[in-house]
């Protein structure tokens, strides 16, 4: 590990020469299978979230959720993940901030949000993650932002705009919105900085033992705040509601679709072609949202997600896709 620090120099090199979206060749089938597989998987968790609907105490479901996901994985890479326990201690800094990122911050706030906001909305603004990796990687990476991309920025913002405020852009002057919206964005933020994180720091670990090591350091990090929830609302040593069978199955759902299959595939996608290129799956997503919404919880999609979409979708295309393609 003395030469750690050149490793990662080469590894920054490398990503800086790979455009952010190139051309599809056929030896990328594969990674086109997984962009159009991925948003479903990813779809389920928001779709739960409305199913739940705050049933089960937002922090405790999302530390339920990474818990049966690393349960899943143990059998997978438990004795790999042992071996590797000297570099997992070398690491363990940069593995509590993704665990950090990617299992809590993007995790609990969805569940949250929820309770106020439609799969609908949570599809669109979960759209925004190309545009802040972009940005991110820019500020990280020195990558110079286009006038193109800057245009389509632009755009994706203004959408923001139109699905928060309901197209009523009188809610910016009396700063009315609701409360679910505001906290899908900080899961969108948490979400990209994660993946720009996630590239930026190389690590000599196979791809599914790190990321058994990230969901376990996700948990690990995750758990004092849900411990701290569910005494507060009185389910351990108090007289609150308890955990249901029905809570612990959506923790198995949740931790086997969107955890294990969606973060799985999502990470052999950022493997493949880097996380601007990754984050195109989302165009897909708020496609799967809106219908899955209209189809199983009977969400009734309103004008400003249309005019929301018109704006959101060109954008990310002009923000992410080559010239000329």
């Amino acid at each position: 590990m003395g030469d750690a620090a050149s490793v990662a120099d080469r590894h920054l090199m490398a990503a800086e020469r790979r455009p952010a979206v190139g051309p599809i060749a056929g030896s990328d089938g594969f990674a086109v299978l997984l962009l159009i597989v991925t948003p479903v998987l990813f779809a389920a968790n928001q779709l739960t979230a409305r199913v739940v609907d705050g049933a089960v105490p937002p922090i405790t479901l999302a530390v339920g959720r990474w818990t049966c996901t690393f349960l899943i994985l143990l059998p997978l890479v438990g004795r790999p993940l042992w071996a590797a326990r000297a570099e997992l201690a070398r690491e363990w800094g940069r593995l509590a901030i993704l665990g950090g990122l990617g299992m809590g911050l993007c995790g609990a706030p969805v569940y949250i949000a929820g309770q106020t906001t439609t799969a609908t909305n949570m599809g669109l603004l979960y759209a925004l993650s190309p545009i802040l990796i972009l940005g991110l990687a820019a500020a990280i990476w020195r990558h110079r932002i286009t006038a193109r991309q800057a245009l389509g920025a632009l755009l994706a913002f203004a959408g923001v705009i139109v699905i928060v405020t309901k197209g009523d852009l009188g809610r910016l002057l009396s700063l009315s919105f609701i409360p679910g919206d505001l906290w899908v964005l900080l899961a969108v933020l948490s979400w990209s900085l994660y993946s720009v994180l996630l590239r930026l720091w190389p690590s000599p670990l196979p791809l599914m033992v790190r990321f058994a090591a990230i969901v376990l350091a996700g948990v690990v990090v995750s758990l004092p705040c849900a411990i701290a929830e569910l005494m507060l609302d009185g389910v351990i040593l108090g007289d609150g509601p308890r955990l249901t069978m029905s809570a612990f199955g959506y923790m198995a759902f949740l931790g086997l679709v969107p955890g294990f299959g969606a973060y799985s595939c999502y990470g052999k996608l950022v493997a493949l072609k880097g996380p601007a290129w990754a984050g195109l799956m989302l165009y897909l997503g708020p496609l799967y949202n809106g219908v899955l919404g209209y189809l199983l919880l009977a969400e009734q999609p309103g004008f400003y997600h249309l005019w929301g979409s018109v704006l959101i979708l060109p954008g990310l295309y002009f923000s992410t896709a080559r010239p000329g393609v």
